[in-house]
């Protein structure tokens, strides 16, 4: 099982690729492929067909998967792209928090 450094949620920037500099939500995760669905990000065109009487099929504009190492966290706090790290308070790793390391906030 491999860890991915984002979670659903989480404003993101696309660092590399086609849509570098491209800035949206994370829609999905999916950790064991190292991927990741981003709103507005990765369009792709799906030939889609119907599937009951009366249903219109045609062609859908959806959101496909990315690597996750294409994608920055963006810090809430100072707004800009950053990698993240994480503290643990002295009584436990139960509050175990994410850190931006550029200005040091918790998110």
């Amino acid at each position: 099982m491999s860890k991915v450094h984002v979670k659903t949620g989480d404003q993101v920037i696309v660092i590399n690729g086609k849509y570098r500099g491209a800035k949206g939500k994370v829609l999905q995760v999916a950790p064991s492929e190292g991927k990741v669905i981003v709103e507005g990000v990765n369009i792709v065109t799906k030939h889609v067909k119907p599937k009951k009487m009366g249903e219109q099929g045609g062609l859908v504009k959806a959101e496909s998967a990315l690597y996750a190492d294409k994608v920055q966290l963006i810090c809430p706090k100072c707004g800009k792209p950053t990698r993240v790290g994480h503290t643990v308070k002295e009584n436990g790793a139960k509050d175990k928090k994410r850190v931006c390391k550029k200005c040091k906030a918790e998110f």
